[in-house]
């Protein structure tokens, strides 16, 4: 699989979980690949790039030292995102300001530092990382559901704004993926195994996502075969959306 060979991309909070897998898709696939991330324990092959998606003029360094080694960006992952979990009256106001400061600002953040160098991509994109949360109405998800909500609409605006300078723009609404915060939310229940069931039965194929499935389609979109595609949300969420079984 060589359909990525010479794309350079740079994938935020790629250390771990979504952004992990999508690391090593596009590895795999022959693609250079930057992390910018707070850790830097980075899949094998990969750039680490040290900072915090909060930090405009961390986040600019690094992008521009990234661009700056290879000449261009061809692909930005906007993947960087903490959860939350709980309704209205749950959490801070200062919880409201960093999932917003992280999720939503922390894409702007990125997106606008990496503009230069994607302009200088014959074929640029960039990957929003939404959720099946922005588009579904799920129970104790308020806050989060509206910073994915906000990435929704970032992208619908971005792909409007950048489509005569050949860069797409395209999101990715996953379901409820089996990562180590989902892991963390079960182990912290009263009955561990009784809420990964329930995780699982969310989707109508009856089990929760694996990571490398939505890498993989983070790579499809990264790939110029994808030049087509574009204000698109890829929905991976084992039916969720779509599907109504009997009951």
């Amino acid at each position: 699989m060589t359909d990525l060979d010479n794309r350079i991309c740079l994938v935020t909070g790629g250390a771990s979980g979504i952004g992990r897998a999508s690391v090593e898709a596009l590895l795999l696939r022959g693609a250079t690949v930057g992390v910018l991330d707070r850790a830097g324990d980075v899949p094998k092959g990969a750039e680490a790039l040290i900072a915090d998606v909060t930090d405009m003029e961390a986040v600019t360094a690094a992008t521009d030292a990234f661009g700056g080694r290879h000449g261009r960006i061809d692909v930005l992952v906007n993947n960087a995102g903490v959860g939350f979990v709980g309704g209205l009256e749950d959490g801070t106001e200062a919880d409201w300001r960093r999932v917003f400061d992280i999720n939503v600002f922390g894409q702007l953040r990125t997106a606008r530092a990496a503009l230069p160098w994607l302009r200088k991509s014959k074929a640029a994109s960039i990957v929003v990382m939404s959720s099946c949360s922005a588009l579904n109405g799920i129970p104790d998800r308020v806050l989060y559901s509206a910073s994915k909500g906000a990435c929704q609409a970032l992208m619908l605006a971005l792909s409007a704004d950048l489509v005569a300078e050949n860069i797409t723009v395209n999101a990715i609404a996953p379901g409820t993926v089996d990562t180590p915060f989902m892991t963390e939310i079960v182990a912290r229940a009263d009955d561990p195994a009784a809420l990964r069931r329930e995780f699982d039965r969310r989707q109508p194929t009856g089990h929760m996502l694996d990571p490398a499935e939505i890498g993989h389609a983070v790579a499809y979109l990264a790939s110029p075969l994808a030049r087509s595609t574009t204000g698109a949300t890829l929905e991976i969420d084992g039916g969720m959306g779509t599907i109504r079984l009997k009951r």
